[in-house]
């Protein structure tokens, strides 16, 4: 990056924090800390549940999924709107009437401390663990820019959000996620832009969606029923809807995020504001990803967009094996080119069987380059077994460097380091929260002031911030972040669902039963997702309905009682 990119990265950072932290000033109290005294707007509490959604993980791995695999993962958000209406009419009125600090404290009041405990304990389990993931996915590009060692990049990028989560609390995330959000917006429309811009003068959009189409990019929705499909259009409506439901309704880290409102009205508007950008929003960056795969299409493309590893096999003992498989991938790149230009051709000319012979030469260097990919990852392997070889994170991050002009790099990179602070330091906050309302004043030390909980907090806050970053050392064989995120959601959120459920809609069923419903639902749900059984959606519906009827036939064959207990 040059000077002018530093000064862009560096300006918009510190104006985010600094905005943050100064607007946060007088946070005294343990509800001012964890729940900004419950005072924010609508679009406060809209855009920070966006924000705190949208990771470096959304900026970086979804533009390399558009890139990678199509438009098909947008189907994965075709369940939020309907989430969004069911929590505005059922879960925000009951939180905001019992004047909680987290969604389980109301799981004692409906069942007992057991189900509360345990339930808790899934978020802490699910909610640090992806955290962690979020720290790794804006280490790569401090990695990649600077060529440091990825675990002191996770160091850095962890640590920083941390000073600011712990100073300022809630509502320094809150009027930071305001700034974030609107520069996220700007810079990514004028990425996309950008990359049309820099298309041969001869292809527009229309001309780009066309290649993308013939590429098997544009694939928007599928409407088969294949339980074994990851994204389709009934994957994406069931399983997505029951993911969206637990994750806005029972993850501390949104939950945290609607009770900052200083109303019901307030927060519902903010979670159906949220319902309604989301999807628009999150097609556009993977639309991103689709436009750069077209600009490649035209332009020299990495034979690997990890650069670092690239850069070390050129002065490993596999150097020559590296530079004839590049000199093949350029050659291929080339052939590719002139395949995608005839096909564009025969297009407008409505030359078909010209047209199918440029499909099928396409078709054929794809497999080819595919080819020469295997073989460089295995030699990056080779080299360096604990390298990370899936580039998916990579795709989007080296396009920009090497293409886009310096300033907006700059401010690029800037957006992907805001939504990833924006969204780990949601998850800090949460962490402690619920750390310190659900485990330590229930269970360790109850009878405290204020000022001491406040205290604990922050601490939480600190010892939580240690193990994500922990965590996140282990994170670089995971494959596609964004992936990676929402499986492992996936192995948590139905069954925490299925407990609230059963807790808002089944008052026959008592704290017993639901305790062991729970724990077999999570065996049966980490079980389906370690053989296979079906594609990780579903796992969330799987889930909830497992909770729920065991819990019902526990109940009804055993009897307990359904006060608490």
């Amino acid at each position: 990056m040059s000077v002018v990119d530093w000064g862009v990265l560096i300006a918009t950072l510190a104006g985010i924090i600094v905005y943050g932290i100064v607007k946060s000033r007088g946070s005294r109290s343990m509800d001012d800390y964890l729940l900004a005294g419950q005072s924010l707007p609508w679009y406060h509490v809209g855009l920070s549940v966006m924000a705190t959604q949208a990771s470096a993980v959304t900026f970086l791995s979804a533009p390399g999924q558009g890139f990678s695999d199509g438009m098909r993962f947008v189907q994965f958000y075709f369940g939020l709107p309907l989430a969004m209406v069911v929590l505005s009419v059922t879960f925000v009125p009951i939180f905001h009437k019992l004047k909680v600090f987290t969604a389980y404290e109301f799981l004692e009041k409906r069942f007992d401390t057991r189900v509360r405990t345990l339930t808790a304990g899934l978020f802490l389990l699910q909610r640090g663990l992806s955290t962690g993931l979020s720290i790794y996915a804006p280490a790569i590009i401090l990695s990649t820019i600077l060529g440091w060692n990825i675990y002191w990049t996770n160091l850095i990028m962890g640590g920083i959000v941390l000073v600011y989560t712990v100073t300022g609390g809630t509502r320094a995330i809150s009027h930071t996620h305001l700034q974030q959000m609107a520069v996220v917006t700007f810079a990514m429309a004028l990425a996309g832009f950008l990359t049309v811009r820099l298309l041969p003068d001869d292809i527009g959009f229309i001309d780009a969606l066309q290649v993308a189409g013939k590429a098997g990019r544009m694939n928007l929705i599928d409407l088969k029923f294949d339980p074994d499909s990851r994204y389709n259009l009934w994957s994406g409506l069931i399983g997505g809807f029951f993911l969206q439901l637990s994750y806005f309704g029972t993850d501390q880290s949104q939950v945290g995020r609607y009770l900052t409102g200083e109303s019901i009205g307030q927060s519902r508007l903010g979670l159906l504001m949220n319902g309604l950008l989301k999807v628009p929003m999150q097609f556009l960056i993977l639309l991103v990803g689709v436009l750069v795969f077209v600009f490649y299409q035209f332009n020299p493309a990495p034979v690997f967009h990890n650069k670092q590893e690239t850069d070390r096999l050129r002065n490993s003992p596999y150097a020559n094996d590296y530079q004839r498989a590049e000199t093949r991938h350029q050659q291929l790149t080339a052939q590719r080119q002139r395949a995608v230009l005839n096909m564009q051709a025969a297009i407008r000319t409505g030359n078909e069987p010209a047209e199918a012979a440029a499909a099928t030469l396409l078709k054929e260097t794809d497999d080819a380059l595919k080819t020469v990919k295997a073989d460089v990852t295995e030699l990056i392997e080779k080299n360096n077994p604990a390298a990370d070889t899936n580039d998916v994170n990579y795709v989007f991050l080296r396009f920009v460097l090497d293409y886009l002009p310096h300033g907006l790099i700059g401010l690029l990179i800037a957006v992907i380091f805001s939504a990833s602070m924006g969204s780990i330091a949601a998850a800090y906050n949460s962490l402690a929260s619920t750390t310190v309302v659900d485990v330590y004043k229930r269970l360790v030390n109850g009878r405290a002031d204020d000022a001491h909980y406040l205290n604990a907090s922050r601490w939480a806050t600190i010892g939580w911030g240690i193990f994500c970053i922990i965590v996140a050392q282990f994170a670089n064989r995971l494959g596609s972040m964004i992936e990676a995120v929402n499986i492992l959601g996936s192995l948590f959120y139905g069954v925490i669902l299925g407990v609230f459920i059963v807790a808002f809609y089944v008052k026959s069923i008592g704290g017993r039963a639901t305790f062991w419903a729970a724990i077999i639902g999570e065996l049966f749900v980490v079980l389906s997702w370690y053989y296979d059984l079906t594609a990780f959606l579903w796992l969330n519906a799987i889930g909830c309905l497992l909770v729920v009827g065991i819990a019902w036939l526990i109940q009804q064959l055993i009897g307990w009682e359904t006060s608490n207990s």
